[in-house]
């Protein structure tokens, strides 16, 4: 009974905070390289952990494909789809250009890695992939093997390769009616699968909060914190702060109901780490209580958690800045817009999985001409802000879905309004 009262949301922050208390004590007390180690982080916190982002993973591929083509089937004006491509894609690259601009902007001004002056490395320890040209990027977009694409998890792709069906489906008459009575069922049988994943949640966001925590503990965090310290603070200013205000500038609705709303899709987020994985449960948020259609909110929060890189970008601009002062490298503002540019195109394409951010940033930093051995340096700390960008991610998603859907007259204002929804 406790349990129901506490409302899924409570117990999800309650198996985060049981973890990294959990989690804190193993590390302080020291249990690397025992028993406790391999039987309890490494064992069964293990286990615990990576079957649920499994599990998590398992929904993504079926849940993306269903729901879209059950909501572009459902479109009755096919130049909305159109629409929808555009206003997602325009909305999506100027909150991410955004974000890298003020993470530049705030971490120049705090300086971060002033005075630490450390000597340019000579060897290269990393290697930075190259960015793929554009019209590559647009080219891997269309599957040659949708199954493939499928199998390989290729969101791109999938999107595309479902967007094309769901049109035919439209177009198909008869046949395609019966087609998409079959579509929504299914769709709604893995809806339910994700409620009944989200029972056993809170157990495995305690699993990885555990795991997290008892490796890193906190001594990494205090050695890099002013880093850290500004990479968080802007996190929270883009998801808290210019989020809210770009809703209600463009839909005159209430922020903060947006925001209370988001809670449970945050902590959700901030716990596995991976904008992917939490595909499932934003969209089912989006849906049942932002009110955003299912032709809109099936578009756009996939294609979100593909391109939609805020909270990455973010770390980013932070982190070119970060070290170029440590190297005493002084960038000019040909490589400060350079940054903004490399990071926002980088952003299409990239996976929503854990720790992606480290391999852009290398492709960033190399586009500017700074060390990439520098990544060593933040790389222990970048999984607590791995998980951070990861719920800012998620609720830039949420806020385009939500934009996107009152502006093409899809968004359920008493769905919206309703805090109970």
């Amino acid at each position: 009974m406790a349990s129901k009262k506490l409302g899924l949301t409570g117990q999800i922050l309650t198996g985060m905070f049981l973890g990294a208390i959990v989690g804190f004590i193993l590390n302080k007390v020291g249990v690397q390289d025992t028993l406790i180690q391999s039987v309890f982080v490494d064992g069964v916190f293990r286990l615990m952990g990576d079957v649920f982002i499994a599990s998590l993973m398992m929904l993504v591929v079926p849940l993306v494909f269903f729901s879209l083509v059950v909501g572009t089937s459902s479109l009755s004006d096919p130049a909305m789809l159109g629409r929808l491509g555009g206003k997602s894609i325009v909305l999506y690259l100027v909150t991410t250009a955004v974000a890298i601009s003020i993470a530049l902007f705030v971490a120049v001004l705090i300086g971060p890695g002033e005075g630490v002056n450390l000597e340019k490395p000579a060897a290269t320890a990393f290697t930075a992939a190259e960015a793929p040209p554009f019209i590559e990027v647009l080219l891997n977009m269309v599957p040659r093997n949708p199954i493939a694409a499928m199998s390989e998890g290729n969101m791109l792709q999938i999107i595309v390769f479902a967007l094309l069906f769901g049109v035919a489906i439209a177009l198909s008459g008869k046949p395609g009616e019966r087609l998409k009575v079959v579509f929504e069922d299914i769709n709604e049988v893995i809806m339910k699968l994700v409620v009944m994943l989200m029972y056993v949640a809170p157990y495995g966001v305690f699993a990885l909060m555990a795991r997290v925590f008892a490796d890193l503990g906190l001594d990494m965090v205090q050695s890099l914190g002013w880093y850290f310290g500004t990479v968080f603070f802007i996190l929270l200013f883009q998801g808290f702060v210019v989020y809210p205000v770009l809703l209600a500038a463009f839909t005159r609705l209430n922020p903060m109901l947006f925001l209370r709303k988001m809670m449970n899709v945050q902590v959700f987020a901030f716990s596995i780490s991976s904008s992917n994985a939490t595909i499932p449960v934003n969209l089912k948020n989006a849906e049942q209580r932002l009110g955003a259609d299912n032709s809109v909110a099936s578009f756009t929060i996939p294609l979100g958690a593909t391109i939609n890189m805020d909270g990455t970008a973010i770390m980013q601009g932070v982190a070119t800045v970060f070290i170029s002062q440590i190297y005493g490298i002084d960038l000019t503002m040909t490589q400060y817009l350079m940054v903004i540019g490399t990071a926002t195109l980088a952003s299409i394409g990239t996976a929503g999985v854990p720790g992606v951010g480290l391999i852009m940033l290398a492709m960033v930093l190399q586009q500017v001409g700074l060390p990439v051995e520098g990544i060593a340096l933040i790389i222990g700390v970048d999984r607590l802000l791995d998980m951070t960008r990861t719920a800012v991610n998620v609720t830039g998603d949420s806020m385009v879905t939500t934009i996107i859907a009152k502006s093409e007259g899809k968004l359920d204002k008493d769905v919206y309004n309703n805090p109970n929804a």
